[in-house]
């Protein structure tokens, strides 16, 4: 059994600039998912828009819960938490904005899905950053090496 050939330094330099870029690529593809989600969410709650008062029942770094009734009497506290939710702490009441055909679909009254520009964009910057490190490290550690037998001493 034969041994695979060693990539050249030009290969290896090659595909991992590739990696990093495609890296990049989907950080980006992230981030505008981030605001064309949001966009999507105000445009479903926007078609048949229900309003109530909410109550923020927990808060974690990753969601804030509430639980509100809705106009039928029905009580929805939504799984994925409270769209927009800056500002808010437990047990505090708070009027909300949801989508009557999704009442999972919820969003604090007044706000909407330009407040998810800014955390994109920050988001973008990182990423563009961080790969730029990563292009400029993987150059430094992929460079040609010289060699003491082709310098010439006088």
């Amino acid at each position: 059994m034969s041994a695979l050939p060693r990539p050249s330094r030009a290969t290896v330099r090659r595909r991992l600039r590739q990696l990093v870029l495609a890296l990049a690529a989907c950080a980006l593809l992230g981030c505008v998912s981030m605001v064309g989600g949001a966009a999507i969410n105000d445009s479903t709650i926007h078609r048949n828009p229900g309003r109530a008062l909410a109550t923020v029942t927990g808060q974690s770094w990753l969601r804030t819960s509430v639980s509100y009734q809705d106009e039928t009497g029905v009580y929805h506290s939504p799984p994925a938490g409270l769209l927009y939710p800056v500002g808010l702490g437990e047990g505090q009441n708070v009027w909300v904005t949801y989508a009557k055909t999704n009442p999972e679909i919820v969003k604090v009254e007044g706000r909407g899905w330009s407040l998810a520009i800014i955390p994109a964009l920050s988001v973008a910057v990182v990423s563009l950053l961080i790969a730029g490190l990563c292009l400029a490290g993987v150059n430094w550690a992929t460079r040609p090496r010289t060699t003491d037998s082709s310098v010439t001493k006088v």
